[in-house]
Formats: structure tokens, sequence, C-alpha cells
């Protein structure tokens, strides 16, 4: 039975996007069930905006947010199975500063001039 009293522990890396994922949820009042893995057993809880959570963190650094990673989770926390925590995948590479932007994929639609307010 679930008593309130549950710690989960996870790796800082995984907890600093679990906890964007699952705060942007709480904040658009959404419930939602998160599943782990806890000493070899899978154990699934429902947050609800109600739920009273702490995140905690080994280090007091927080690590870098991968944006791939963010949208992934948020995916499966939208998804009927709930939050799991899934495989970081490969971060996109930020660019060099002194590197041109590149053009965007597709054809390019131009933008119109905003009309003269009167």
């Amino acid at each position: 039975m679930y008593d309130g009293r549950l710690s989960i522990p996870i790796d800082d890396r995984a907890l600093a996007h679990l906890q964007v994922v699952i705060l942007a949820k709480l904040r658009r009042r959404e419930s939602f069930g998160f599943t782990v893995e806890v000493d070899g057993r899978e154990t699934s809880v429902w947050i609800g905006p109600s739920a009273a959570l702490e995140f905690d963190y080994a280090d007091r650094r927080r690590p870098a947010i991968n944006r791939a990673w963010l949208e992934l989770l948020a995916a499966t926390a939208a998804s009927q199975d709930g939050l799991v925590v899934a495989p970081e995948p490969p971060q996109e590479r930020a660019p060099d500063p002194g590197e041109a932007p590149r053009r965007p994929r597709g054809p390019v639609v131009p933008l119109r001039p905003l009309p003269d307010a009167a």
C-alpha cells in the first residue's frame, strides 16, 4: 500500500529530466502513472496535482538538460502506460559560436511584414 513515504532512488541526471516533465504535467493539473524499477521490482504510483513530491539531488550542480530526452519522457508520460524512465537518447550537438547557422530543412516560408498599426 502506498502511504506517501515512498522513496525512489534515481540518479541526478535522470531525476533532473523527470522533475521537468513531472512538474510540467502537475502545473497543467494532469494526473498520471509513474512506473520505475526499485530493488529489482517494478513499482507504480499515481501522481496527481495534490501529491507532495520532493526531488533530492546527490550533487549540488544540476545536470545539463537534453531536450530530446525531455520530449521522449513527456511522450511516455502522456501514454496509456504513463511515465517510465526511458534510456537517454543522444543529445543534439550544440553549434559552435563561430559556426554559421544551418538553413532549416524543407521549404523556407518567407516572413510577411506586419501591417502598420494605425
